[in-house]
């Protein structure tokens, strides 16, 4: 158990292990987290999470957390057919919605769990565990002195995503991370 990280701040990835672990439950495909908020299968987008936090006064007054996961084939804009994919496409059979609920309530129900019981060791290996094709890819994001562009190493405490910038690590907390490729080695 630690008490360094803030329960709050890891909503989002806590939320991310518990749909990827879900869907790998139900339909058995491996799917992979995408720091921050996206589920991939196969470097696809299959589910995104966003996370709105209200607060009042200065202090956290509450967190919604919204899922979308793509169970069904359709027709994707030609800019993103590339990108994107569902149960449907990769198990080739239409999933089964209540069982994917389900079981996607229950892992985010322990998940949850893990946040108030202060488990967030257990939420951050099952991430690193989950993310581990991504580590190491080439990524780039803007940032207040223009286009930066690194390798993804690892996220901390917070959540925040680790990128090597030459000889430093840069921590980057929110914003769009275009990631490149994956790293072979």
């Amino acid at each position: 158990m630690t008490s360094d990280a803030n329960p709050a701040s890891l909503l989002t990835i806590a939320s991310g292990v518990a749909i990827a672990e879900a869907v790998h439950a139900v339909t058995g495909l491996p799917a992979q987290i995408k720091w921050p908020n996206d589920v991939v299968i196969g470097g696809r987008k299959l589910a995104g999470i966003l996370a709105e936090a209200a607060v009042q006064a200065g202090a956290l007054h509450f967190v919604v957390v919204g899922v979308g996961v793509n169970l069904h084939r359709t027709a994707y804009p030609p800019d993103l057919a590339s990108r994107v994919t569902s149960i449907e496409a990769e198990t080739s059979r239409p999933p089964d919605r209540a069982v994917m609920l389900a079981e996607i309530l229950a892992a985010m129900g322990e998940r949850y769990a893990d946040l108030r019981a202060g488990r967030f060791d257990a939420i951050l290996t099952a991430w690193r565990r989950l993310a581990a094709s991504l580590r190491g890819a080439h990524v780039e994001w803007e940032s207040p002195a223009g286009m930066v562009r690194g390798r993804a190493e690892d996220i901390d405490r917070d959540g925040a995503l680790l990128i090597r910038v030459g000889a430093k690590v840069e921590r980057v907390v929110s914003g769009e991370v275009r990631w490149m490729h994956a790293s072979s080695d």
